[in-house]
């Protein structure tokens, strides 16, 4: 499970992080924690580490006379942030990503938000390739500090499971 102490030597214990395959149960959801404040500086770092040069994320000028009347968090830095925020409850243990889709952003993000995420797991089955792993699906939700929805995705996994774990071994996890 994630965040569990294991003894690796005479009195000397090492945390580890995430679920194999096993531990996944469709219906259960993972609340991630902690939550993400995200500035300003965040999102023009973002914007320019991206490329990205629209300038409702940079541009305070620009933004007060848009609909939105300041600059909105770049929608890929949610994404990206929810993400990272779920790693340690559903892909720490991760083989590979296999996808995401059904990507929905419902209602903006502005800098000085904070960002809280959860998943639910929507359905898991046995890999037909890999002996060693299974496939699981999450949907991850994240929610602004007023528990307004903020984005939605589907994401897939390809996990190890707890008898396939020598890629854990091999990494001294």
């Amino acid at each position: 499970m994630a965040g569990e102490a294991v003894e690796v030597g005479e009195r000397t214990f090492r945390e580890r992080f995430g679920r194999y395959y096993e531990d996944f149960r469709v219906g259960d959801i993972y609340q991630h924690r902690p939550g993400r404040t995200i500035t300003q500086y965040d999102n023009i770092a973002f914007t320019l580490l991206t490329m990205n040069t629209h300038p409702l994320h940079f541009d305070e000028e620009y933004a007060k006379h848009s609909e939105f009347g300041r600059c909105i968090v770049a929608s890929p830095l949610t994404v990206a942030l929810m993400v990272g925020m779920s790693v340690t409850d559903v892909s720490q243990k991760a083989i590979a990503n296999l996808g995401w889709t059904d990507i929905r952003l419902t209602h903006p993000l502005y800098p000085g938000d904070t960002l809280y995420a959860e998943s639910e797991v929507l359905e898991k089955r046995e890999s037909r390739s890999r002996p060693d792993a299974g496939i699981v699906t999450v949907r991850t939700s994240g929610f602004n500090q007023n528990g307004v929805k903020v984005c939605e995705f589907k994401r897939t996994i390809l996990v190890m499971k707890r008898s396939g774990n020598a890629l854990e071994l091999k990494a001294n996890y």
